[in-house]
């Protein structure tokens, strides 16, 4: 039976950095409510492929833009090819992330502007484009992925973690100016989840092990963990939700 209030039909969603991991599969995630979906990444590819074809095997409407977020105004201009490519993004959800892990004293000034640049700089700049249409049209859905590192950061990602909490920040003074918009503005910040970007460090069975030991639910989760909270989030059944920072991270932030 379909939960009216989740329905995304007749919605376009935009996910960055949605070919692959956490990304991908709140992509689909929105398509299985009915969502049209904008696939991002920095260049099409096998895996960009793969998530289109799954996305229209839902029924929706796909396709893919590519953007560089690290460049300078790489989000102004990746937003802009998005709006000429759908005219309407109803769903945003900026999700692309880089992260380098070295210690605070080692990390050079391209590796601090590049985590910055892509990680909050880009989502502002995306944002600027992408909202006044919303706003236009009364109905708007924003979600920021951040990480559990906002409230434990690791110490050997020092540059990554700030980037978040600038992310969280920016959710924070959005959500109070254009609730009155019906635009929604939420912050996602996943735990350890088994995607690719933590594939070789987690191989390790003896500091699997250590992380898991820090999480109480006593388990990595899985990317589809999140699609569930960015459904409830960027659907009308999350209408009176702004302004918040969810975690799912089994826990690993208490």
């Amino acid at each position: 039976m379909e939960l009216q209030q989740f329905s995304l039909k007749g919605k376009t969603a935009l996910v960055t950095g949605s070919s692959r991991g956490i990304g991908r599969s709140i992509l689909l995630g929105l398509a299985r409510l009915g969502a049209n979906v904008v696939v991002h990444g920095v260049r099409a590819g096998e895996a960009a492929e793969s998530v289109l074809a799954e996305a229209k095997a839902l029924g929706v409407e796909a396709q893919f833009v590519a953007g560089d977020l690290s460049a300078p105004q790489g989000g102004k201009a990746c937003a802009e090819a998005v709006l000429a490519a759908v005219r309407q993004v109803d769903i945003v959800v900026l999700n692309a992330s880089i992260q380098v892990k070295k210690a605070w004293l080692e990390q050079t000034p391209e590796d601090i502007e590049g985590q910055l640049r892509t990680n909050f700089i880009a989502s502002l700049e995306m944002l600027q484009v992408l909202v006044p249409p919303m706003k236009e049209n009364g109905w708007g859905r924003i979600l920021t992925v951040g990480s559990v590192q906002q409230k434990k950061p690791h110490p050997m990602m020092l540059p990554y973690a700030a980037s978040k909490c600038a992310q969280e920040s920016m959710v924070r003074s959005l959500a109070v100016d254009l609730a009155p918009h019906g635009i929604t503005v939420n912050n996602l910040a996943p735990g350890v989840i088994l995607t690719d970007r933590n594939t070789d460090a987690l191989a390790d069975p003896d500091y699997l092990e250590l992380v898991k030991s820090k999480i109480p639910a006593g388990y990595c989760g899985e990317s589809d963990d999140c699609a569930g909270v960015a459904q409830l989030l960027c659907s009308d059944a999350g209408r009176y939700i702004t302004g918040q920072d969810i975690y799912a991270d089994g826990g690993m932030s208490l």
